[in-house]
């Protein structure tokens, strides 16, 4: 145990100074893949029995029923089989986003462009080999979905009626190249037009957002001086498959692949072929070595996207032997989709794998994953989110928040149609076309049930975890500046929905908020507190960047967060009154994170902590795995013995090869929600912030070195390290906001 102890450290140090994290075997099978992407791309990468493999994943690549498929596998084989050897190295370089993997005399680098959906794969020999690359899919025929779990991974979530396929792609060879993808068709009831239909908003459906229909995405593959092969076929771990190969014209001492990924919504098929041939030009079939055309000069690109990975690393930093290397191999996978049109899903992101890696009951196709492809559940999204804000990322929100906006149309139709009148609702399992889940909403419900109600005994009247995205738009645009106008809409509707659905007030002439839900937790509450905490937080932050009458008139009617009492304690209640409890998340502690109404430095810290401590459901809930945010909560009241246990096992090496790879826990496998809350506490043991307040290391244990660079509101950056209990050097920038920070003096400067 002590060596191992010992041998951990050496890595973590390792890490920390080389920003690599290298691997000296093969891997067994996918669940141990190594994670490689840019831009909105994904790769999992590993070597299995001498074969380079990879699988492809892309932001946006949602089917007929709004599951996230995967756009294939790459299969690379040299000849004399180098990776055998016996001094095989995989490494991932975080400082360049690439993975390199070398054996035998033969040295693999895979990247991907960061500007451009394109996948570079170069090999340089020592001596001239020939080698082949095959895409591989599964998707090779229509598929009968029969196992009603499998349906997990779709908007359906349960079998139906009517028969659930997951259609073909289309692959073919293409002169000297592989072209593949999938197009959404447009002669079947696809899940939009029965989500619609079944949740009787067809009188407005010409109205309505739809990213379902003619979503089109695969890609290409081709070869400098490759020529396309034959077929080949077999099985990967569950999964039947068909390939098609490219293999070098004679042996050569260098070779480079390329991999152009499009997705695209287009009228026709020639559109999106279009858009293809813009990223990479399919050579003719010639017994001549050809040139690959490509819309960007690969070394220039190549060059540019290093230098936002160096960027990217030095904006933000933690490093910390006491909690490994995991806080930046899990930041560098939310930087691989830092451009996606879509959000980064929670359950899994761009880089899940075979099911039965994960789960060994599961005996299904590389496109599972639990929770679904294009439903979106927002407890567990935020959690993604806003470790960004500390880690000066703004602009990787974009994709969370694009996602929104182009949801508020349909979400503020829902409102008009099923109670007439204004305000966006968005519901809790939301479609990425803005309507509840199917499922969740339940067809088949009870005659009278109201139609805006999802009819689900966890999800019922969950309509206020949008106001955490409000607060996050409101927090980039105070940490990073610029305009919050664009937003200013969308936040209005949600406040308007809130303000037009609970229009009746008590004697002391609140909002009477009934029925409400605390989270997933208490149900059919009366004066929900996370209802309460969100609509105080946002009008108040809403009166800072602009004037609006209504914003005060909002909150003269707002009731108080309740509160009440345990063992003489006074405590934060969930809500005033409440009919059951359904979950385990604790909506009490809600008003600590993510409102920010109890913490340091601000009145009925005790209270706060009395919740914490005394609550019994409160106190029941204590956990650490996948969302559970137990560790903000300690860090944020100032509980440094809790905060550093809960973030030690928070950020322990998962069940997988790649550390990273924590899950499933509540969700699936890579568990990025778990990712996300373990980073936020961390950054809050490290600095916390109340409007121009900066408190520094709150909760951060005395005996923890550690070296980190956090941004705070108004484009403030803090950059710090910490020895042996002491604080040793401390940059803040722009210096003027250096009286700001507050700090308990332990010594030090």
């Amino acid at each position: 145990m002590l060596y191992r102890l010992l041998l951990s450290c050496l890595l973590v140090l390792s890490f920390a100074a080389n920003a690599q994290l290298v691997w000296k075997s093969q891997s067994r099978h996918a669940g141990e893949s190594m994670p490689c992407g840019g831009g909105d791309i994904g790769l999992n990468v590993w070597v299995e029995k001498g074969d380079l493999l990879f699988y492809l994943s892309r932001s946006g690549t949602f089917d007929e029923n709004n599951a996230m498929l995967k756009l294939g596998r790459v299969r690379i084989r040299v000849e004399g089989h180098p990776f055998d050897k016996g001094d095989f190295r995989q490494e991932l370089h975080l400082q360049d986003g690439s993975v390199i993997v070398s054996g035998g005399g033969v040295r693999f680098v895979l990247w991907v462009d960061v500007f451009h959906p394109l996948v570079h794969v170069s090999m340089e020999s020592k001596t001239a080999v020939r080698m082949s690359a095959v895409y591989e899919t599964w998707r090779y025929e229509d598929h009968v979905i029969t196992d009603p779990v499998e349906c997990r991974a779709n908007s359906y979530k349960v079998l139906q009626d009517f028969p659930l396929l997951t259609y073909k792609d289309a692959v073919s060879f293409v002169g000297d190249g592989v072209v593949f993808y999938h197009r959404n068709r447009a002669d079947i009831e696809d899940i939009f037009d029965y989500t619609v239909r079944m949740e009787g908003m067809s009188s407005v459906k010409d109205q309505l957002y739809n990213p379902i229909r003619h979503n089109t995405f695969g890609g290409a593959m081709v070869g400098k001086g490759m020529i396309a092969g034959g077929n080949t076929e077999g099985q990967y771990a569950d999964t039947k498959y068909r390939g098609w190969e490219l293999k070098t014209a004679k042996p050569e001492k260098s070779q480079e692949i390329i991999i152009g990924l499009h997705v695209a919504q287009t009228s026709t098929l020639e559109e999106w072929e279009n858009g293809l041939g813009a990223l990479v030009k399919i050579p003719a079939h010639t017994p001549k070595p050809v040139s690959v055309e490509l819309s960007a000069d690969p070394s220039a690109a190549r060059r540019r996207s290093i230098q936002w990975w160096k960027q990217f690393r030095e904006r933000s930093y933690v490093r910390c032997d006491s909690l490994g290397a995991n806080y930046e191999l899990f930041r560098y996978q939310l930087a691989c989709n830092a451009y996606g049109e879509w959000p980064t899903k929670f359950n899994g992101g761009l880089f899940t794998f075979d099911p039965c890696y994960v789960d060994s009951t599961k005996h299904f196709s590389p496109d599972f994953r639990a929770w679904g492809g294009g439903t979106m559940t927002a407890q567990n999204q935020r959690l993604v989110y806003y470790p960004m804000l500390k880690n000066g990322d703004g602009d990787m929100l974009k994709g969370q928040f694009d996602f929104y906006l182009r949801m508020l149309h349909n979400a503020s139709l829902r409102s008009r149609v099923y109670w007439n009148h204004g305000g966006a609702c968005f519901t809790e399992q939301i479609e990425n076309f803005g309507l509840p889940n199917i499922t969740e909403y339940h067809p088949k419900r009870p005659a009278g049930t109201d139609p805006g109600v999802e009819y689900n005994k966890w999800l019922e009247y969950e309509w206020e975890t949008v106001f955490e995205f409000c607060l996050m738009m409101l927090d980039q645009q105070r940490y990073g500046g610029g305009s919050i106008q664009q937003y200013l809409p969308f936040i209005d509707s949600c406040l308007s929905f809130y303000e037009a659905h609970y229009h009746q007030f008590d004697a002391r002439g609140h909002y009477i908020f009934y029925p409400t839900s605390a989270a997933e937790t208490y149900k059919l509450t009366y004066n929900s507190t996370t209802v309460i905490a969100a609509m105080q937080t946002i009008l108040q932050r809403l009166k800072q960047v602009t004037a609006n009458p209504r914003w005060d008139t909002m909150l003269a009617h707002l009731p108080p967060v309740p509160l009440g009492e345990y063992e003489g304690h006074t405590t934060i209640l969930p809500a005033e009154k409440w009919e059951r409890i359904q979950n385990r998340e604790t909506p009490q502690l809600y008003p600590v994170f993510p409102w920010g109404i109890y913490g340091i430095g601000k009145p009925g810290l005790d209270t706060a902590i009395n919740t914490y401590k005394y609550d019994p459901q409160a106190v029941a809930q204590w956990d650490y795995v996948g969302w559970k945010q137990y560790s903000i909560f300690a860090a944020r009241l100032g509980l440094t013995a809790d905060a550093a246990r809960l973030s030690v096992l928070k950020f322990k090496d998962g069940p997988h090869r790649f550390p990273a790879f924590w899950g499933p826990g509540f969700d699936w496998t890579p568990d990025h929600n778990w990712g996300g809350s373990a980073m936020v506490g961390v950054q809050e043991m490290l600095l916390q912030t109340d409007d121009r307040k900066i408190y520094l290391l709150p909760a951060w244990p005395a005996n923890w070195d550690v070296s980190f660079k956090l941004h705070a509101p108004y484009e403030t950056t803090v950059e710090g390290v910490v020895k042996g209990g002491k604080l040793i050097s401390l940059k803040v920038h722009p210096a003027a906001r250096a009286k700001d920070v507050i700090y308990p003096n332990r010594g030090g400067i």
